[in-house]
């Protein structure tokens, strides 16, 4: 862990729609950074079908809100509240788009009433959702098979570092 003068809470959130061949369900991803200092990072299968890229994202842009929600909480209870808004990523523009625009429209309406907390949140002045193009977003590494390039760039972005292990064949990992 780096130790950073900043102390914000930034995520950053990817899925892979419909990425499971059998059920068609995606799996998401985040990563939460305090400071820059990676903190918090899930991949995990949504429950449902998305019925679309859109669906899939902003839910995933909701999962990542709730954990930095939790986390901002947890920094008030410890005396260190965050003053500003927290900034959530995400590389699909539409779900950007849902996270502020109030009105519903009738292709987002099948999208669960549980996941427009992250647009109160938005109103509320807690998060920011913004655009990350996809080649930089490190939630990537959470939810899709990258090119070792691409790949070794986002590990190092996270902090992540390869561990040297030795099998008890004696072979190093």
């Amino acid at each position: 862990m780096r130790a950073s003068p900043r102390l914000d809470v930034t995520a950053y959130s990817d899925v892979d729609w419909a990425g499971c061949p059998d059920t068609r369900r995606s799996t998401s991803g985040f990563c939460v950074f305090l400071g820059e200092s990676l903190v918090s990072w899930s991949s995990k299968r949504q429950p449902t079908v998305s019925r679309s890229s859109a669906e899939a994202e902003y839910c995933a842009v909701a999962n990542a809100a709730a954990e930095c929600i939790w986390l901002r909480q947890l920094l008030r209870e410890l005396h260190t509240p965050i003053l500003k808004a927290t900034v959530a990523f995400c590389d699909n523009v539409s779900a950007v788009y849902m996270s502020t625009n109030p009105v519903h429209h009738k292709r987002t309406k099948h999208i669960e009433l549980d996941i427009h907390f992250l647009r109160e949140q938005v109103q509320a002045g807690v998060l920011r959702v913004l655009h990350v193009p996809t080649g930089e977003q490190y939630a990537g590494i959470m939810t899709k098979g990258l090119t070792t390039k691409t790949f070794e760039a986002f590990q190092d972005s996270l902090c992540a570092i390869p561990m040297k292990l030795q099998t008890a064949g004696g072979d190093k990992v």
